[in-house]
C-alpha cells in the first residue's frame, strides 16, 4: 500500500545568492497509513519545512511531494486547499479555534466549510471522548489552555481526516495535560489515521511509534518504539553536532 505521506529529494531553499538559506536538502521520506511518526532535531534542521511541504502548505524548490495518493506538483491553490479540506486534519499549538463558536460548533466547523452535514451523533461521541461534554456550550474564552487543545483534536477526531499534522501540540500545556493530550492523539491512529508531529519534546515524541530525526535538512535517524531517555540522548548528541557545524 502506497505511503499516504511521501516525500521524494525534496528541497527547499529560501531567498537568493549570497543569502539564500537551505532548509531541507534532497530529503526522502515515507510516512505508513495508521502510524503515529514524531519529527525531531535541532532549530533549524527542517521540522516545520518538512510538515508545511507534506501538507503542501510551502512548495519544494525541487523534489516531489505527493499526500493521499495525489502528486501536489502543479496543484492549484484551490486544489490544495479541496485537497486538505477533505483529506487532512491540522492540531496546532496555537489551537486556532473561532473564538464567537461553542465547542461543539468549532467541531462541526470543517464539515460546514466544506458543504457537508456534520453528523451531530459523531460530533457528540467525539466530543464526550475528550472530555468536553459539560462544556459543549462554552466558547474559547472559557476554557483552559487544556480544554482548548482537546477541542482542535476532537475536530480532528470528527473530520475523519485520512492525515493529520500536528505542530508542537502539547507546547504551551503542563505536563499532566500534555500527558491526556498525546493519549488522544495516539488513540486516532487506531482508525488507521496517519499523524506526524513536529515536536521539541522527547516525552511527546516517546507516544508515537516512531520518530524520526533531522540535522542540516537530512533525515540522519530514527527510533521506533522510543522512550524519553532515548530521545532525549539522540537529540542532544544531533544538538552537539549543530554546533559544531556553526563553528
Amino acid at each position: 500500500m502506497t505511503a499516504p505521506i511521501q516525500l521524494h529529494e525534496v528541497r527547499k531553499t529560501y531567498g537568493s545568492g549570497p543569502n539564500v538559506v537551505t532548509a531541507l536538502t534532497g530529503l526522502s521520506i515515507g510516512f505508513p497509513a495508521g502510524s503515529f511518526t514524531a519529527v525531531m532535531g535541532p532549530s533549524g534542521s527542517g521540522k516545520s519545512t518538512l510538515l508545511h511541504c507534506a501538507a503542501g502548505l510551502d512548495e519544494p524548490t525541487s523534489g516531489t511531494v505527493s499526500l493521499v495518493g495525489r502528486s501536489l506538483a502543479g496543484m492549484s491553490e484551490t486544489d490544495l486547499t479541496i485537497l486538505r479540506r477533505d483529506h487532512v486534519a491540522f492540531i496546532f499549538q496555537a489551537f486556532n479555534l473561532m473564538p464567537a463558536l461553542t465547542v461543539r460548533e468549532n467541531v462541526m466547523l470543517p464539515a460546514l466549510l466544506a458543504g457537508r452535514r456534520a453528523d451531530p451523533a459523531r460530533v457528540s461521541e467525539v466530543i464526550r471522548r475528550v472530555g468536553l461534554e459539560n462544556r459543549i456550550t462554552h466558547r474559547p474564552g472559557e476554557l483552559s489552555g487544556g480544554q482548548q487543545q482537546r477541542v482542535a483534536i476532537a475536530r480532528a477526531l470528527a473530520s475523519d481526516a485520512s492525515v493529520i499534522f500536528a505542530d508542537e501540540p502539547t507546547g504551551a500545556l503542563d505536563s499532566h495535560t500534555a500527558a491526556e493530550v498525546l493519549t488522544l492523539i495516539r488513540d486516532l491512529t487506531d482508525k488507521g489515521q496517519t499523524i506526524v508531529m513536529v515536536t521539541h519534546d522527547p516525552v511527546a515524541a516517546s507516544y508515537a511509534d516512531n520518530v524520526v530525526f533531522l540535522l542540516d535538512g537530512q533525515f540522519v535517524a530514527e527510533i521506533a518504539t522510543p522512550t524519553a531517555a532515548e530521545v532525549a540522548e539522540r537529540l542532544a548528541h544531533l544538538g552537539s553536532l549543530a554546533k559544531q557545524g556553526q563553528r
